[in-house]
Protein backbone atom coordinates (compact mmCIF):
# COMPACT_ATOMS: atom_id res chain seq x y z
CA UNK A 1 0.00 0.00 0.00
CA UNK A 2 2.84 2.38 0.92
CA UNK A 3 4.50 1.71 -2.44
CA UNK A 4 1.26 2.57 -4.26
CA UNK A 5 0.88 5.86 -2.34
CA UNK A 6 4.51 6.78 -3.07
CA UNK A 7 3.98 6.01 -6.74
CA UNK A 8 0.86 8.19 -6.86
CA UNK A 9 2.69 11.06 -5.11
CA UNK A 10 5.59 10.72 -7.57
CA UNK A 11 3.19 10.87 -10.53
CA UNK A 12 1.49 13.99 -9.11
CA UNK A 13 4.87 15.70 -8.57
CA UNK A 14 5.97 14.86 -12.12
CA UNK A 15 2.68 16.18 -13.54
CA UNK A 16 3.01 19.44 -11.60
CA UNK A 17 6.60 19.87 -12.75
CA UNK A 18 5.62 19.19 -16.36
CA UNK A 19 2.76 21.72 -16.11
CA UNK A 20 5.06 24.39 -14.68
CA UNK A 21 7.75 23.68 -17.28
CA UNK A 22 5.21 23.78 -20.11
CA UNK A 23 3.74 27.04 -18.80
CA UNK A 24 7.23 28.56 -18.61
CA UNK A 25 8.14 27.40 -22.11
CA UNK A 26 4.86 28.75 -23.50
CA UNK A 27 5.48 32.16 -21.98
CA UNK A 28 9.14 32.33 -22.93
CA UNK A 29 8.35 31.35 -26.52
CA UNK A 30 5.67 34.01 -26.83
CA UNK A 31 2.66 31.69 -26.47
CA UNK A 32 0.42 34.00 -24.58
CA UNK A 33 -2.19 33.28 -21.99
CA UNK A 34 -4.96 35.40 -20.53
CA UNK A 35 -2.41 37.22 -18.36
CA UNK A 36 0.14 37.88 -21.12
CA UNK A 37 0.30 40.31 -24.06
CA UNK A 38 2.89 39.42 -26.67
CA UNK A 39 4.08 42.46 -28.66
CA UNK A 40 6.07 42.32 -31.91
CA UNK A 41 7.58 45.72 -32.77
CA UNK A 42 10.49 47.42 -34.50
CA UNK A 43 13.71 47.74 -32.50
CA UNK A 44 14.00 50.75 -30.17
CA UNK A 45 10.43 51.75 -31.02
CA UNK A 46 8.89 52.15 -27.57
CA UNK A 47 9.83 53.71 -24.25
CA UNK A 48 10.59 50.67 -22.00
CA UNK A 49 9.10 52.53 -19.02
CA UNK A 50 5.73 52.44 -20.77
CA UNK A 51 5.81 48.65 -20.92
CA UNK A 52 6.30 48.58 -17.15
CA UNK A 53 3.53 51.15 -16.69
CA UNK A 54 1.11 49.10 -18.80
CA UNK A 55 1.92 45.96 -16.81
CA UNK A 56 1.31 47.77 -13.53
CA UNK A 57 -1.93 49.40 -14.64
CA UNK A 58 -3.44 46.48 -16.54
CA UNK A 59 -2.19 43.45 -14.64
CA UNK A 60 -0.96 41.89 -17.89
CA UNK A 61 2.60 40.71 -18.38
CA UNK A 62 4.22 41.87 -21.63
CA UNK A 63 6.41 39.60 -23.75
CA UNK A 64 8.24 41.92 -26.14
CA UNK A 65 10.02 40.88 -29.34
CA UNK A 66 11.48 42.95 -32.18
CA UNK A 67 11.88 42.69 -35.95
CA UNK A 68 13.98 44.66 -38.44
CA UNK A 69 11.80 44.55 -41.57
CA UNK A 70 8.15 44.29 -42.51
CA UNK A 71 8.95 41.22 -44.58
CA UNK A 72 10.57 39.37 -41.65
CA UNK A 73 7.61 40.27 -39.44
CA UNK A 74 5.04 39.07 -41.98
CA UNK A 75 6.87 35.79 -42.59
CA UNK A 76 6.97 34.96 -38.88
CA UNK A 77 3.30 35.77 -38.38
CA UNK A 78 2.34 33.77 -41.47
CA UNK A 79 4.27 30.77 -40.13
CA UNK A 80 2.22 31.01 -36.95
CA UNK A 81 4.83 29.71 -34.52
CA UNK A 82 4.29 32.50 -32.00
CA UNK A 83 0.99 33.89 -30.74
CA UNK A 84 1.66 37.59 -31.24
CA UNK A 85 -1.15 39.73 -29.85
CA UNK A 86 0.17 43.02 -31.26
CA UNK A 87 2.35 43.86 -34.25
CA UNK A 88 3.37 47.23 -35.72
CA UNK A 89 3.63 46.97 -39.52
CA UNK A 90 3.92 49.75 -42.09
CA UNK A 91 1.08 50.73 -44.41
CA UNK A 92 1.94 48.54 -47.43
CA UNK A 93 2.51 45.57 -45.12
CA UNK A 94 -0.92 46.12 -43.53
CA UNK A 95 -2.45 46.12 -47.01
CA UNK A 96 -0.71 42.84 -47.80
CA UNK A 97 -1.57 41.24 -44.44
CA UNK A 98 -5.23 42.08 -45.01
CA UNK A 99 -5.15 40.38 -48.42
CA UNK A 100 -3.51 37.32 -46.88
CA UNK A 101 -6.02 37.16 -44.00
CA UNK A 102 -3.34 37.62 -41.34
CA UNK A 103 -5.23 40.21 -39.25
CA UNK A 104 -8.17 40.31 -36.89
CA UNK A 105 -10.58 43.28 -36.89
CA UNK A 106 -10.21 45.83 -34.09
CA UNK A 107 -13.24 46.53 -31.92
CA UNK A 108 -13.31 50.33 -31.76
CA UNK A 109 -15.71 50.25 -28.81
CA UNK A 110 -12.79 48.90 -26.75
CA UNK A 111 -10.51 51.78 -27.82
CA UNK A 112 -11.94 54.94 -26.21
CA UNK A 113 -8.60 56.70 -26.72
CA UNK A 114 -9.17 56.53 -30.46
CA UNK A 115 -10.69 60.00 -30.03
CA UNK A 116 -7.15 61.33 -29.50
CA UNK A 117 -5.99 60.56 -33.05
CA UNK A 118 -5.83 63.34 -35.63
CA UNK A 119 -8.49 62.51 -38.28
CA UNK A 120 -5.87 63.08 -41.01
CA UNK A 121 -4.28 59.76 -40.00
CA UNK A 122 -7.51 57.78 -40.03
CA UNK A 123 -9.44 56.10 -42.84
CA UNK A 124 -6.42 55.96 -45.16
CA UNK A 125 -6.31 53.96 -48.37
CA UNK A 126 -4.39 50.97 -46.96
CA UNK A 127 -7.03 50.38 -44.26
CA UNK A 128 -10.34 52.18 -44.87
CA UNK A 129 -12.30 52.84 -41.65
CA UNK A 130 -9.29 51.49 -39.71
CA UNK A 131 -10.94 48.14 -39.52
CA UNK A 132 -7.64 46.35 -38.87
CA UNK A 133 -5.14 48.96 -37.70
CA UNK A 134 -4.72 52.10 -35.60
CA UNK A 135 -1.93 54.72 -35.89
CA UNK A 136 1.31 54.46 -33.93
CA UNK A 137 3.94 56.72 -35.61
CA UNK A 138 4.44 58.38 -38.98
CA UNK A 139 7.20 60.18 -40.85
CA UNK A 140 9.14 60.67 -44.05
CA UNK A 141 12.23 59.40 -45.88
CA UNK A 142 14.84 62.07 -46.52
CA UNK A 143 18.46 63.13 -46.20
CA UNK A 144 20.29 63.85 -42.95
CA UNK A 145 23.51 65.78 -43.39
CA UNK A 146 26.29 67.59 -41.56
CA UNK A 147 26.90 71.08 -43.06
CA UNK A 148 30.17 71.41 -41.14
CA UNK A 149 31.60 68.48 -43.13
CA UNK A 150 30.35 69.71 -46.49
CA UNK A 151 31.33 72.45 -48.86
CA UNK A 152 28.06 74.36 -48.80
CA UNK A 153 25.92 71.57 -50.27
CA UNK A 154 22.21 71.53 -49.53
CA UNK A 155 19.84 68.65 -50.19
CA UNK A 156 16.68 70.24 -51.50
CA UNK A 157 17.03 67.86 -54.46
CA UNK A 158 17.90 64.16 -54.63
CA UNK A 159 20.34 65.10 -57.38
CA UNK A 160 22.71 66.52 -54.74
CA UNK A 161 23.64 62.98 -53.67
CA UNK A 162 25.23 62.41 -57.08
CA UNK A 163 27.65 65.34 -56.65
CA UNK A 164 31.21 64.05 -57.40
CA UNK A 165 32.50 65.87 -54.31
CA UNK A 166 30.69 63.26 -52.19
CA UNK A 167 32.76 60.33 -53.45
CA UNK A 168 32.77 57.58 -50.80
CA UNK A 169 30.80 59.67 -48.31
CA UNK A 170 27.10 58.77 -48.70
CA UNK A 171 25.38 56.30 -46.34
CA UNK A 172 22.23 54.51 -47.48
CA UNK A 173 19.69 52.59 -45.41
CA UNK A 174 19.49 48.91 -46.29
CA UNK A 175 16.00 48.97 -47.81
CA UNK A 176 14.91 48.16 -51.36
CA UNK A 177 11.81 50.37 -51.33
CA UNK A 178 13.75 53.33 -49.91
CA UNK A 179 16.72 53.14 -52.29
CA UNK A 180 14.86 52.19 -55.47
CA UNK A 181 12.21 54.76 -54.52
CA UNK A 182 14.91 57.41 -54.21
CA UNK A 183 16.16 56.52 -57.69
CA UNK A 184 12.64 56.76 -59.11
CA UNK A 185 11.87 60.05 -57.35
CA UNK A 186 15.12 61.59 -58.57
CA UNK A 187 13.85 61.04 -62.12
CA UNK A 188 10.43 62.44 -61.38
CA UNK A 189 8.76 59.00 -61.28
CA UNK A 190 6.48 57.51 -58.64
CA UNK A 191 8.18 55.46 -55.94
CA UNK A 192 5.41 52.91 -56.58
CA UNK A 193 6.25 52.60 -60.28
CA UNK A 194 5.64 49.23 -61.91
CA UNK A 195 6.84 50.42 -65.33
CA UNK A 196 9.86 48.33 -66.35
CA UNK A 197 11.37 51.16 -68.40
CA UNK A 198 11.21 53.55 -65.41
CA UNK A 199 12.65 50.92 -63.08
CA UNK A 200 15.54 50.25 -65.44
CA UNK A 201 16.22 53.99 -65.71
CA UNK A 202 16.25 54.26 -61.92
CA UNK A 203 18.59 51.26 -61.68
CA UNK A 204 20.96 52.82 -64.23
CA UNK A 205 20.95 56.10 -62.34
CA UNK A 206 21.65 54.38 -59.02
CA UNK A 207 24.62 52.65 -60.64
CA UNK A 208 26.08 56.12 -61.24
CA UNK A 209 25.69 56.82 -57.51
CA UNK A 210 27.90 53.84 -56.57
CA UNK A 211 31.20 55.79 -56.35
CA UNK A 212 29.64 58.10 -53.76
CA UNK A 213 28.30 55.30 -51.53
CA UNK A 214 30.29 54.71 -48.37
CA UNK A 215 28.06 51.93 -47.02
CA UNK A 216 24.58 50.40 -47.17
CA UNK A 217 23.68 49.67 -43.56
CA UNK A 218 20.97 49.52 -40.92
CA UNK A 219 20.86 51.11 -37.47
CA UNK A 220 24.63 51.67 -37.54
CA UNK A 221 23.98 54.77 -39.65
CA UNK A 222 22.98 56.65 -36.49
CA UNK A 223 26.34 56.47 -34.73
CA UNK A 224 28.31 57.05 -37.93
CA UNK A 225 26.46 60.31 -38.51
CA UNK A 226 26.54 61.33 -34.83
CA UNK A 227 30.28 60.69 -34.68
CA UNK A 228 30.95 62.68 -37.86
CA UNK A 229 32.25 59.62 -39.72
CA UNK A 230 30.08 60.48 -42.73
CA UNK A 231 28.55 63.77 -43.88
CA UNK A 232 25.27 62.58 -45.43
CA UNK A 233 22.80 59.69 -45.26
CA UNK A 234 19.50 58.52 -46.66
CA UNK A 235 17.31 57.74 -43.65
CA UNK A 236 13.91 58.00 -41.97
CA UNK A 237 12.82 61.23 -40.28
CA UNK A 238 12.66 59.76 -36.78
CA UNK A 239 16.12 58.26 -37.08
CA UNK A 240 17.34 61.66 -38.26
CA UNK A 241 15.71 63.27 -35.20
CA UNK A 242 17.61 60.85 -32.96
CA UNK A 243 20.87 61.76 -34.65
CA UNK A 244 20.16 65.48 -34.38
CA UNK A 245 19.41 65.19 -30.66
CA UNK A 246 22.93 63.80 -30.17
CA UNK A 247 24.72 66.06 -32.66
CA UNK A 248 23.28 69.54 -33.12
CA UNK A 249 25.39 70.13 -36.24
CA UNK A 250 23.13 67.78 -38.23
CA UNK A 251 20.19 68.85 -40.37
CA UNK A 252 17.42 67.00 -42.27
CA UNK A 253 15.71 67.66 -45.59
CA UNK A 254 13.02 66.05 -47.76
CA UNK A 255 13.93 66.67 -51.43
CA UNK A 256 11.52 68.69 -53.53
CA UNK A 257 11.01 65.94 -56.17
CA UNK A 258 9.05 64.01 -53.56
CA UNK A 259 9.64 61.11 -51.19
CA UNK A 260 7.91 58.56 -48.99
CA UNK A 261 5.29 59.40 -46.39
CA UNK A 262 5.02 56.36 -44.17
CA UNK A 263 2.70 55.19 -41.43
CA UNK A 264 3.26 52.46 -38.83
CA UNK A 265 0.05 51.17 -37.25
CA UNK A 266 -0.79 48.72 -34.48
CA UNK A 267 -2.60 45.56 -35.56
CA UNK A 268 -3.88 42.35 -33.99
CA UNK A 269 -2.47 39.34 -35.91
CA UNK A 270 -4.74 36.36 -36.49
CA UNK A 271 -2.40 34.35 -34.23
CA UNK A 272 -3.39 36.46 -31.20
CA UNK A 273 -4.08 34.44 -28.04
CA UNK A 274 -5.17 37.40 -25.90
CA UNK A 275 -7.49 39.63 -27.90
CA UNK A 276 -8.75 41.52 -24.84
CA UNK A 277 -5.16 42.21 -23.81
CA UNK A 278 -4.35 43.40 -27.32
CA UNK A 279 -7.18 45.93 -27.22
CA UNK A 280 -6.06 47.07 -23.77
CA UNK A 281 -2.50 47.61 -25.04
CA UNK A 282 -3.63 49.58 -28.09
CA UNK A 283 -5.90 51.78 -26.00
CA UNK A 284 -3.09 52.38 -23.50
CA UNK A 285 -0.66 53.43 -26.25
CA UNK A 286 -3.22 55.90 -27.63
CA UNK A 287 -3.55 57.72 -24.32
CA UNK A 288 -2.45 61.36 -24.65
CA UNK A 289 0.26 61.32 -21.95
CA UNK A 290 1.51 57.88 -22.98
CA UNK A 291 1.71 58.84 -26.67
CA UNK A 292 3.55 62.06 -25.80
CA UNK A 293 6.07 60.24 -23.62
CA UNK A 294 6.58 57.62 -26.33
CA UNK A 295 7.09 60.24 -29.05
CA UNK A 296 9.55 62.12 -26.86
CA UNK A 297 11.53 58.92 -26.24
CA UNK A 298 11.44 57.43 -29.76
CA UNK A 299 11.81 60.66 -31.72
CA UNK A 300 9.26 59.90 -34.44
CA UNK A 301 6.18 61.97 -35.25
CA UNK A 302 3.00 61.12 -33.36
CA UNK A 303 -0.43 61.03 -35.03
CA UNK A 304 -1.95 61.63 -31.59
CA UNK A 305 -3.51 65.12 -31.65
CA UNK A 306 -4.10 65.13 -27.89
CA UNK A 307 -0.43 64.28 -27.29
CA UNK A 308 0.78 67.14 -29.50
CA UNK A 309 -0.20 69.71 -26.87
CA UNK A 310 1.97 67.92 -24.32
CA UNK A 311 5.11 67.94 -26.47
CA UNK A 312 7.68 70.71 -26.78
CA UNK A 313 6.34 73.26 -29.27
CA UNK A 314 9.82 73.56 -30.75
CA UNK A 315 9.45 69.93 -31.83
CA UNK A 316 5.85 69.95 -33.06
CA UNK A 317 6.31 73.18 -35.03
CA UNK A 318 9.39 71.83 -36.81
CA UNK A 319 8.19 71.21 -40.37
CA UNK A 320 11.11 68.87 -41.06
CA UNK A 321 9.46 66.31 -38.78
CA UNK A 322 5.87 67.53 -38.75
CA UNK A 323 5.38 68.66 -42.37
CA UNK A 324 2.19 70.55 -43.11
CA UNK A 325 -0.65 68.93 -45.05
CA UNK A 326 0.36 71.00 -48.08
CA UNK A 327 3.91 69.65 -47.85
CA UNK A 328 2.60 66.10 -47.49
CA UNK A 329 0.75 66.43 -50.80
CA UNK A 330 4.12 66.02 -52.55
CA UNK A 331 4.82 62.75 -50.75
CA UNK A 332 3.69 59.19 -51.52
CA UNK A 333 2.68 56.25 -49.38
CA UNK A 334 4.17 52.89 -50.34
CA UNK A 335 1.64 50.63 -52.08
CA UNK A 336 1.63 46.86 -51.81
CA UNK A 337 3.19 46.05 -55.19
CA UNK A 338 2.49 42.33 -55.03
CA UNK A 339 5.08 39.53 -54.77
CA UNK A 340 6.19 39.64 -58.41
CA UNK A 341 6.89 43.38 -58.50
CA UNK A 342 8.37 43.40 -55.00
CA UNK A 343 10.71 40.68 -56.22
CA UNK A 344 11.70 42.97 -59.07
CA UNK A 345 12.52 45.81 -56.64
CA UNK A 346 14.56 43.43 -54.47
CA UNK A 347 16.39 42.12 -57.54
CA UNK A 348 17.34 45.62 -58.68
CA UNK A 349 18.41 46.57 -55.15
CA UNK A 350 20.57 43.45 -54.81
CA UNK A 351 22.17 44.25 -58.15
CA UNK A 352 22.93 47.76 -56.90
CA UNK A 353 24.40 46.43 -53.64
CA UNK A 354 26.58 43.93 -55.47
CA UNK A 355 27.86 46.74 -57.68
CA UNK A 356 28.76 48.64 -54.53
CA UNK A 357 30.61 45.64 -53.10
Amino acid sequence: MKDIINAIVSIIIVCVLLFVANDYLDKSSGKAGSDTVTVYNWGEYIDPDLIKQFEEESGYRVVYETFDSNEAMMTKIEQGGTSYDIAVPSEYAIEKMKKNHLLLPIDHSKIPNLKNIDPYFLDLSFDPKNEYSLPYFWGTVGIVYNPSLLDGQTFDSWEALWDPSLKGQVLLVDGAREVIGMGLNSLGYSLNSTDDKELQEASAKLKKLTPNVKAIIGDEVTQLMVNGEAPVALTWSGQAADMMSENDELDYAVPEEGSNLWFDNMVIPKTAANIDGAHAFINFMLGAEVAAQNADYVGYSTPNKAAMGLLDEEVTSNERFYPTEEMRDNLEVYNDLGPKMLGKYNELFLKFKMGKN
